[in-house]
């Protein structure tokens, strides 16, 4: 992936985790989410690392590399998806996806912090015409959420999910910045991933179980090969093209594929006010999908699916 432009990697991964919705949802129920997790990122961590045997990239990477791929692990292949489908369980997966969408503030401040990146302009109004954009189109879920019960520990678990994810991008660019090999040093991101769900899921005493039934193991090698492998190779690639901060955008334009797949799938009916949500959406990633010259970045444009 690394001869693809910044626009092409942005489409895969928005367009593949704007899939990944619904996916998610065959896999809430019978297995605790931690243990969700923890199997579909074992076996993400098992293919990639397969497929890096397979095309003679070596999985032998210095002993200090592997603190960094441990916290990348933690943060982004584990902790942040364990608060997601905890999320999902108290409130409307759009209303996580709502929440989800403030990374695109986190992330900028992070690397502002972290490695003195400035925060451009064009990144602040792009990110606040996404985030209302988003929270436009699903102001359904909005207002249900206002009526309390179990809302605010679903926001609590999203909020929480979304800052760590903000850190797993953090991880990824200080690993990026190492030059360690992208796809072996991911492969061993999600192994440490797994491990770190799958100790949280015994340390809350998780009873282990598997759901043989066909939705959930085709959703889980969906979500393994093409909502991790694919998607996370594109994503990390794009961080390294592009930014955190360009790259964050993808938690803005994820929601709006999944509502055009909700559409076909689940007779999602449109409002004037959802296609306005999806307007200034479309209008803040135009905006933060732009070089320092002000250019367009080369490639395809995910707001045009």
């Amino acid at each position: 992936m690394h001869g693809m432009s910044a626009g092409a990697l942005f489409a895969i991964a928005t367009a593949i985790w704007g899939s990944t919705w619904l996916a998610i949802k065959f896999q809430l129920g019978t297995v605790d989410p931690a243990a969700s997790v923890a199997y579909r990122f074992a076996l993400a961590a098992v293919m990639l690392g397969a497929w890096c045997v397979a095309t003679r990239r070596s999985l032998a990477l210095p002993r200090r590399a592997h603190g960094w791929f441990l916290v990348q692990g933690a943060t982004f292949f584990g902790l942040n998806y364990i608060g997601v489908y905890l999320a999902e369980r108290h409130v409307a997966s759009g209303l996580v996806a709502v929440v989800f969408s403030t990374i695109v503030f986190m992330t900028p401040l992070g690397t502002r912090i972290a490695f003195g990146v400035p925060i451009r302009a064009a990144t602040l109004v792009g990110a606040v015409l996404g985030v209302a954009g988003v929270a436009l189109l699903f102001v359904k879920e909005l207002r249900a959420a206002s009526h309390g019960g179990e809302a605010a520990l679903g926001i609590g678990y999203a909020f929480g999910a979304t800052a760590i994810a903000a850190v797993g991008n953090l991880a990824s660019m200080r690993i990026q910045r190492e030059g360690w090999p992208l796809l072996s040093s991911t492969a061993w991101g999600m192994g440490y991933g797994a491990a770190v769900s799958a100790v949280v899921a015994t340390i809350a005493g998780v009873h282990w179980s598997f759901d043989p039934r066909a939705a959930y193991v085709l959703a889980l090698v969906y979500l393994a090969a093409l909502g991790s492998v694919v998607a996370f190779a594109a994503y990390l690639a794009l961080l390294r093209k592009a930014g955190a901060a360009t790259a964050s955008f993808v938690g803005v334009s994820t929601p709006v594929v999944a509502m055009l797949l909700s559409t076909l799938f689940e007779g999602y009916r449109w409002t004037w006010v959802a296609l306005a949500g999806v307007a200034l959406a479309v209008a803040g990633n135009v905006i933060a999908l732009r070089t320092r010259s002000g250019r367009p970045l080369p490639g395809p444009r995910p707001t045009t699916r």
